[in-house]
């Protein structure tokens, strides 16, 4: 998964990693080369006392190393854009195919999870990318050419290398492979402790209102303290990684100044090629453990691949057309024929045998005991799901066939958890029509019941909106939230229980000014509270998923036993006619 992923995303930035490569060599090649001058200078120059030669080759390493330190700057630079690069697009391809999908599949990875693949996951495959063109690309380079190098100087010394080169690739490789269940373990207790702090913070009011502050802490703890565990047993291997690579770092170098030392005596070496030798063995060892540093990282960064690219070949179960339909403009008659939804495998279906028509200019409530599948009914007519049996027909064309952007001109939801987002007030109600003028939405924030205390805030339409509203009581944000649909004057509104935190006062005065404004609309209304749909045009009990009962307040009373018992559990008979 994780070259699937490089090989996919990297492709745009192939000729920055050439330049990555290039610098790369060339540097390499410069710190390959400054051995071998030093080495020159200790028998050339030192032993026979050449102060010239000294300085010249002294000024060569010296312009050497200028090149190394300018080729090495170069690298970097391109290899840190091209990571950066990577981790921008791969976060922009995860968002872009989490936004198009459904209800059922966010549900399926969940909230948490879907933030840690978006963040962390993709921060570790950005850091196997800048290690790889930082370190490990110039890391092969070097051990090879060491190898050549050391081979020119003393074949017979060279035998550490042949020894040195496989123990360390071996020791490393046993721990490496410990390691890998450990890193997936870990971004799935990540998950976790993601999933609890959002819950805790979120939840933080119902916590405090049942005093359940130390039994959530200690939920907290159990999970820091499982992702504590995974993370020490890492530890421990990364412990136990280091102190064997320096120990196999140091016995070759023993070796090599033992052997180096009996070879000198003999009159086979120099002493500046032991040295150059030694730098050399160095520079090769040095290599593997760069090597044995990103072979470190690939196992994490591999898991994380696999859980980016989970979602990014997820498919939306709400499929856009090939060919959608875009009529010149839609009227709002929704028709449902037979329509039915199911959740994957799930024993029954939560709404089936739905047939319904909403006209413009009429509204239509849907009323029914908790559970019963209003809102998931509601949920089918913008496609947040797609009914798995039947058709959803917005002036009669499906809206499986309908141009999503046309279908989501055409349709204002109001959900039954109304969600501001972080800005102002105007921001807020511009969400749907950015053109909207001022003099618009204080016409929505009138009709909505909520100009009163707009206009009260200290900045009017420019006063500050918390992420989720949350510095507005549940009523205001019910209200903004009507206003914004207001705002975009679609063909549709849903109003989902969306005036439940209203009081009946309230409640009645926005009814009432809504019956203006959505004229020539259609206007679905869930709700539980029977004063709120009672003078709607047409009413749809549901039961059990199943319309049981449509007709007005009245024919209702008369001829629905379901529909009466849900009235008479809020109103009196007398209240009720």
């Amino acid at each position: 998964m994780l070259v699937k992923l490089l090989r996919a995303r990297l492709r745009p930035y192939l000729p920055a990693i050439g330049w990555v490569v290039l610098f790369q060599l060339i540097q390499t090649v410069a710190t390959l080369y400054l051995p071998t001058l030093n080495a020159d200078i200790i028998d050339k120059g030192v032993v026979t006392g050449d102060t010239d030669y000294i300085l010249r080759v002294g000024g060569a390493m010296l312009g050497v190393s200028l090149i190394q330190i300018a080729a090495l700057a170069v690298a970097v630079y391109f290899g840190a854009r091209t990571a950066a690069a990577l981790g921008r697009d791969v976060r922009g391809a995860l968002f872009r195919r989490v936004q198009s999908f459904s209800t059922r599949e966010v549900g399926h990875f969940g909230t948490p999870s879907l933030i840690t693949r978006t963040t962390n996951d993709v921060q570790q495959v950005q850091m196997l990318v800048l290690m790889t063109l930082t370190f490990m690309v110039s890391a092969p380079i070097m051990c090879v050419g060491g190898i050549i190098l050391a081979l020119r100087l003393d074949v017979p010394l060279s035998g550490t290398v042949a020894v040195a080169v496989p123990v360390l690739g071996v020791a490393v490789g046993l721990i490496i492979a410990r390691m890998r269940p450990l890193f997936r373990l870990t971004q799935e207790r990540l998950d976790r402790i993601n999933k609890v702090l959002r819950e805790q913070i979120t939840g933080i009011r119902v916590i405090r209102a049942f005093v359940r502050d130390e039994r959530e802490r200690a939920r907290f703890e159990r999970a820091n303290t499982d992702l504590f565990d995974v993370s020490l047993a890492i530890g421990r291997l990364l412990a136990l990684m280091f102190p064997t690579v320096m120990l196999v770092l140091n016995l070759s170098s023993v070796a090599v100044l033992w052997w180096g030392g009996h070879r000198i005596d003999a009159g086979q070496l120099e002493v500046g090629e032991l040295t150059a030798f030694l730098s050399y063995l160095m520079q090769i060892l040095m290599s593997v453990m760069m090597a044995t540093f990103m072979f470190m990282m690939v196992p994490r960064a591999e898991v994380s691949a696999e859980r980016i690219e989970e979602v990014l070949d997820t498919e939306t179960s709400v499929v856009p057309p090939v060919s959608p339909t875009a009529p010149g403009e839609l009227h709002g008659r929704l028709e449902l024929r037979d329509v039915a939804f199911r959740y994957p495998g799930a024993e029954r279906s939560v709404v089936e045998d739905l047939n319904l028509i909403a006209s413009p200019g009429r509204t239509t409530a849907i009323i029914g005991s908790t559970g019963s599948g209003k809102t998931t009914l509601l949920n089918l007519i913008p496609r947040l799901f797609d009914a798995t049996e039947g058709d959803v027909l917005v002036d009669g064309v499906s809206v499986r066939d309908l141009d999503p952007v046309r279908l989501s001109e055409a349709v204002a939801l109001v959900p039954q958890k109304p969600y501001l987002f972080s800005g102002t007030v105007a921001s807020n109600l511009r969400y749907g029509r950015p053109d909207a003028t001022d003099e618009e939405l204080w016409k929505a924030l009138e009709t909505a019941q909520a100009r009163d205390f707009v206009s009260r805030m200290p900045e009017g339409l420019d006063s500050p909106i918390a992420q989720g509203g949350t510095n507005v009581s549940g009523g205001q944000r019910q209200r903004l939230s009507i206003a914004r649909a207001l705002v975009r004057r679609p063909a549709i509104y849903l109003f989902d229980d969306s005036f439940s935190a209203l009081d009946y006062a309230t409640d009645a005065a926005l009814r009432g000014a809504l019956s203006s404004e959505t004229e020539g609309a259609t206007v679905i209304i869930v709700a539980q509270r029977v004063s709120t749909i009672r003078g709607a045009d047409q009413i749809v009990v549901l039961d059990a998923g199943r319309i049981v009962g449509v007709g007005t307040h009245g024919e209702l009373m008369a001829g629905n036993e379901t529909y009466r018992e849900i009235v008479l559990s809020q109103l009196t008979e007398q209240e009720a006619a």
